[in-house]
């Protein structure tokens, strides 16, 4: 399959994070083909393994296969569900979104609903409504009948969007963070082929509430050094300042040069800069982001592992539907792919 397939089929799959199974069992598909052996390690990390030529470096690549959602807290006597969020939501967008609450045998349709705004009161209606007043109605009419449909609390809840071709090159979808970096994980194996270094494509679990999954993996696979690949903010919107991020769609991928969690390391950031160069690919970079990826955890796994991020420009991340071009996403599978076979160069 094309890298916009896999991509539509990663996106439109639920991997609430803590609940990656199908996003797992996904990925494994896609990678098999590319790898010599796939293991699944205890804390469900997905691990491909392409064995390299003995005495060379060892190299990991990591994704995370979770999304941002929600996961059933309680369900009230009327038979409404309440939610408690699982990674970082703004409570701004929540409010009548379309979600899917996911069982253990079915899946259900439903709404996110509040107190209507026509029986607000003026200072209400200028509140933004936290999330503990808000609840997912699937119509049920009342708890016994939600539970006859199977929902139990710890279900996950994912939003309901459909992956869509916008333009020519545009796409938009649901969990692009991190389903963008799966899907250059798996044409990154695919340019490959052949490879010096051994190269372990790690798709990594619970991500997105605290970078879980990507310790133990890389404890487990204790590589010589690593690359994160991930989506970034692209800040071409309007109300984005240029000192908030210059990286923007369409423009190449974006080599972190420091976010809250990693300094990248000065020889994979020269190993990147460099491959870039020599490839002629389009790259940009950003530093001084709030926010960090699997690389900041790997990079500090046993006694330290040198590590950096290759991010895709993404419009609207952690909200229901995101925004970015494919051939961002082409031309960073482009450049993981040259790097590891430019490794032995440099480490």
């Amino acid at each position: 399959m094309s890298l916009n397939q896999n991509l539509e089929k990663l996106s439109n799959a639920c991997g609430v994070t803590g609940r990656e199974t199908n996003v797992r069992d996904l990925l494994s598909e896609m990678l098999k083909p590319y790898a010599d052996e796939i293991q699944v390690d205890r804390m469900e990390n997905v691990i491909a393994i392409k064995k390299g030529k003995p005495n060379n470096p060892k190299i990991m690549l990591a994704a995370h296969m979770d999304e941002v959602g929600l996961m059933v807290k309680t369900i009230t006597k009327e038979g409404f569900i309440q939610f408690s969020k699982m990674g970082g939501i703004d409570d701004r967008i929540l409010p009548a979104q379309r979600v899917i609450v996911h069982t253990k045998s079915a899946a259900y349709p439903g709404v996110i609903g509040s107190k209507p705004p026509h029986i607000q009161k003026e200072d209400e209606r200028k509140k933004i409504i936290s999330y503990d007043d808000l609840f997912i109605d699937i119509g049920a009419e009342g708890k016994e009948a939600a539970l006859g449909m199977g929902v139990a609390i710890g279900d996950p809840v994912a939003f309901d969007v459909q992956y869509l071709q916008l333009g020519k090159d545009t796409v938009m979808g649901k969990a692009f963070d991190n389903r963008a970096g799966c899907a250059v994980m798996v044409e990154t194996m695919r340019l490959l082929k052949e490879s010096d270094c051994g190269v372990c494509a790690v798709g990594t679990v619970q991500e997105e509430v605290g970078l879980r999954g990507a310790a133990t993996a890389a404890f487990g696979v204790d590589p010589d050094l690593a690359l994160a690949l991930d989506v970034t903010i692209a800040g071409d919107v309007p109300g984005v300042r240029e000192f908030d991020t210059s990286v923007k769609m369409g423009k190449g991928p974006a080599l972190t040069i420091s976010d809250s969690g990693l300094i990248t390391h000065p020889k994979i950031l020269r190993w990147l800069l460099d491959t870039a160069q020599e490839e002629k690919i389009a790259i940009q970079l950003e530093s001084g982001l709030l926010g960090s990826t699997d690389a900041a955890r790997i990079s500090i796994t046993r006694q330290g592992i040198p590590s950096g991020t290759i991010s895709i420009p993404t419009r609207y991340i952690h909200s229901p539907a995101g925004i970015l071009n494919i051939k961002d996403l082409e031309l960073s599978a482009k450049l993981a792919a040259a790097a590891i076979q430019k490794a032995t160069k440099y480490f």
